[in-house]
């Protein structure tokens, strides 16, 4: 095996984590990212990764050679592109919620495709965490604050929990002035195993809680908006997912004086200083392009009519 690519092996091992999720990123086997990374330690007569039952992490001697040899891959891209013209090519791995992905960051992969051809993007739309590591992903759109602290991130927005029936409830059944009169109302909840069965009004600070008991629960958000531009009952749902219905008047918002607070809409990678050429041009498109959006404007929702 080629030497600089034995020392691509072992960054790609230390970046991971683990051997499985170093083969996924380089789309190799297992087997093959193991005997490189043996290689390499015979042939410089040192340990550089200990292993662990839950991860591997360098030795002391691994992280110097890691530190040198992220910078030496850094500058074989940048030499390569380079004398390529800077021609950006190869794959892109990303994912997004999927109502958000759907409204926002297609069109964004669209553009980007006609901006940069020898491009390809795998765009992966999923309501549940996706691991980027563990999932071999580039990039990825988090609503809400991070769970793992070792990934890097750019806010792009905020948006906040909203609820919202049509003109038509309203004036059949009444507008709920307080949180705890909603218990008279049809409510349209999510079905995801992670709902709670309880909503929540306001800050952290004066938080009020009101358990619900919903005439109609899905696990889908255009479900949940057909439901209520149907009259059939107040959800509760993402600023950015009801925008739209809020500007044309098919929804209307209701307790808004008890809105929770925003949250952030955030841009999330592994790292900046080393990302690809490819993934630092879409990271840049969406981080220029997505706060511009009126929908992610959080509390300034309160101006749309």
């Amino acid at each position: 095996m080629d030497k600089l690519d034995e020392m691509a092996v072992f960054v790609a091992v230390v970046q991971q984590g683990s051997l499985a999720a170093a083969a996924r990123t380089l789309r190799r086997s297992p087997a093959a990212v193991t005997r490189a990374l043996a290689a390499l330690e015979s042939r410089l007569a040192v340990s550089l990764i200990e292993r662990t039952t839950r991860r591997l992490s360098p030795t002391s001697a691994g992280l110097a050679l890691f530190e040198r040899a992220k910078g030496l891959l850094e500058d074989y891209q940048q030499a390569l592109a380079a004398s390529a013209g800077n021609q950006l090519s190869g794959k892109i791995r990303l994912t997004a919620p999927v109502q958000f992905g759907r409204q926002h960051i297609t069109p964004l992969v669209l553009t980007f495709l006609e901006l940069y051809p020898d491009i390809q993007i795998d765009l992966m739309l999923s309501d549940s965490y996706q691991d980027l590591i563990e999932q071999g992903l580039d990039m990825a759109v988090r609503i809400g604050q991070l769970r793992d602290s070792s990934l890097i991130a750019t806010e792009v927005g905020q948006v906040q929990r909203m609820l919202v029936a049509s003109p038509g409830y309203l004036k059949r059944c009444g507008t709920p002035l307080t949180p705890a009169m909603l218990t008279g109302h049809h409510l349209i909840a999510s079905a995801a195993p992670a709902a709670q069965r309880e909503w929540r009004f306001g800050g952290e600070a004066h938080q009020e809680r009101v358990r619900i008991t919903p005439r109609f629960t899905v696990n889908e958000v255009e479900a949940q908006l057909i439901a209520a531009r149907g009259n059939k009952g107040i959800a509760r749902l993402l600023s950015y997912q009801v925008y739209d219905d809020l500007q044309r008047g098919t929804l209307c918002e209701v307790l808004a004086d008890f809105r929770p607070s925003a949250v952030p809409v955030q841009l999330v990678a592994q790292s900046v200083k080393y990302m690809p050429a490819k993934v630092r041009a879409f990271w840049d498109l969406a981080r220029t392009s997505l706060p511009a959006l009126d929908s992610l404007r959080g509390p300034n929702l309160s101006q749309v009519k």
